[in-house]
């Protein structure tokens, strides 16, 4: 049998180190991507309330009163006519002219 004496290639040495390596990343990285994701909801949620009142500041200044739902606002195309949720599930409505947001 001939052996080539110039073959390239990865020896199973090589390629456990690589794989380790990989590994060691993926172990590092997976929990902190998911550690993140409560605080991506969160300013998600802080988002979507500061626009509905910033929509109803506009309202109130179009208009000359307060909006006392979004139903309102959405009438009036301050807001789009779909149901406001947060990124956690949480639905966002006015009670005494307050947005506020409620777990269904």
């Amino acid at each position: 049998m001939k052996y080539c004496k110039n073959s390239r290639g990865f020896t199973l040495i090589e390629m456990m180190v690589v794989l380790f390596v990989i590994t060691i990343l993926l172990i590092i990285t997976i929990p902190n991507a998911t550690k993140h994701n409560e605080t991506i909801k969160t300013k998600g949620c802080d988002g979507l309330i500061k626009m509905v009142e910033a929509q109803m500041q506009a309202y109130l200044i179009d208009e000359g009163v307060e909006a006392n739902s979004i139903s309102e606002l959405q009438s009036k195309n301050y807001l789009p006519n779909e149901e406001l949720k947060c990124p956690g599930g949480e639905t966002v409505t006015i009670e005494n002219g307050k947005v506020v947001t409620s777990k269904l």
